[in-house]
């Protein structure tokens, strides 16, 4: 009869991380891999034109030139591997259309892990097959402590984490370590020092400005990346109990986490496969409504300035964190349902240049914001992207979806 595992989950994720090969990888795993990785790069690149990625760009070229690696989209910039990835990985983040997990569980694997990888992957001149393995055990450990942190359902979304940059420093971390060379009990003590990394709050969704600040949520998760690994490379430790532990990741960030999940079908159900890529520069749970108002707007043949009301119906989360009526910049307008819904009668959502600070002063967009009313389906397992709209034109007829 075999024994117990009793090790612990940093343990056993920390000698998957180390030991995967690339050959150990399922074929469609890996064309998923690419395919978030070149979807990643390319929102990067148009991330990298935006100014509150020209400001962190400004830092880490300040403080960490003369290093080997790019800042994508600055040509000739070259910076050491924790400032390449806090620059990528707010560059990723820009401008709400990196890729997540579908079904939701807060993560934005794209942007916490591939920035930590490019950079690693230049520091040491590592191969293709070594970036996306690399990439792959990133996801494959973020997504899965993503999954048993439960971020995505209530109560736990109260708690007012953003739970992106919770979770993308072991990810990235895993995923820079793979590229470093750890073995297994070096990669257990990276994830035990990312767990000492993890931030990110919620706070840009209740104020007036500031919304900046989520954009660097997902920047230091990739650099923080990068510091746990090396530091864990040179001797550095971190406790192996970290995730399921007492004081570790889910005693203190959740209130119901899934040990098992942990662990669960590790090289079996591959979670790289769950990575979703979105159609519009705006948060994942306005994705549907938007797509439900074009929708409408064709079968009906109206435009925006035709319409008198407009109710959504989705999930709670609509209403408890994207019901944002006066958006005060650009992220925040991203971030409210009400407002992307309006922008969507007045512009192409599919340009990610429609979600632009000249949105923000169109008086028929922040006309129709006001009309918009969100509302909860009122049961529980409902996915993140069901949605209805249900439109009322002046003249008194109405579409519903």
């Amino acid at each position: 009869m075999a024994l117990p595992d009793t090790r612990s989950a940093a343990q056993i994720l920390g000698q998957f991380a180390a030991e995967l090969a690339f050959a150990d990888i399922p074929p469609t795993v890996i064309e998923h891999a690419k395919a978030c990785i070149i979807d990643t790069t390319a929102v990067a690149v148009f991330g990298s034109t935006l100014p509150w990625s020209r400001i962190v760009a400004d830092y880490a070229t300040r403080y960490g030139a003369g290093g080997p690696c790019s800042i994508l989209g600055s040509k000739g910039a070259r910076v050491h591997a924790p400032s390449a990835a806090l620059a990528n990985g707010v560059y990723a983040h820009a401008f709400e259309q990196d890729g997540a997990r579908d079904p939701s569980v807060g993560s934005h694997p794209g942007a916490a892990l591939l920035p930590a990888v490019l950079a690693a992957c230049e520091e040491t001149g590592a191969d293709g097959r070594t970036a996306i393995t690399a990439f792959v055990v990133g996801c494959e450990v973020l997504l899965r402590i993503a999954v048993a942190s439960h971020h995505s359902r209530t109560p736990p979304e109260k708690l007012g984490f953003h739970a992106p940059g919770i979770t993308g420093c072991y990810g990235a971390a895993a995923a820079a370590g793979r590229v470093f060379g750890l073995g297994a009990e070096q990669m257990t003590h990276a994830l035990g020092i990312a767990g000492s990394l993890s931030s990110g709050l919620l706070a840009f969704t209740k104020s007036r400005q500031g919304g900046m600040v989520k954009r660097l949520h997902l920047g230091r998760a990739a650099e923080s990346g990068i510091l746990a690994a090396r530091l864990a490379s040179i001797g550095y430790t971190g406790p192996e109990t970290v995730l399921e532990g007492e004081f570790g990741f889910l005693q203190v960030y959740c209130q119901d986490g899934a040990v098992d999940a942990l662990t669960a079908d590790l090289r079996r159900n591959w979670e790289t496969l769950h990575i979703g890529m979105k159609r519009y520069a705006c948060h994942m749970n306005a994705q549907t409504p938007v797509q439900l108002v074009r929708e409408l707007m064709t079968d009906g043949g109206f435009t925006g300035s035709d319409v008198g009301d407009v109710w959504v119906e989705g999930v709670d989360k609509l209403v408890s964190h994207h019901d944002i009526s006066e958006p005060g910049d650009v992220m925040q307008a991203q971030y409210s349902v009400p407002f992307c819904v309006a922008l969507a009668m007045y512009r192409d959502p599919d340009d990610p240049a429609s979600f632009n600070a000249s949105a923000l002063e169109d008086e028929g967009i922040r006309g129709t914001c006001r009309k918009v009313k969100l509302r909860a389906f009122g049961q529980k397992g409902r996915s993140n992207k069901s949605a209805g709209v249900r439109v009322q034109l002046k003249d008194g007829r109405e579409f519903e979806k």
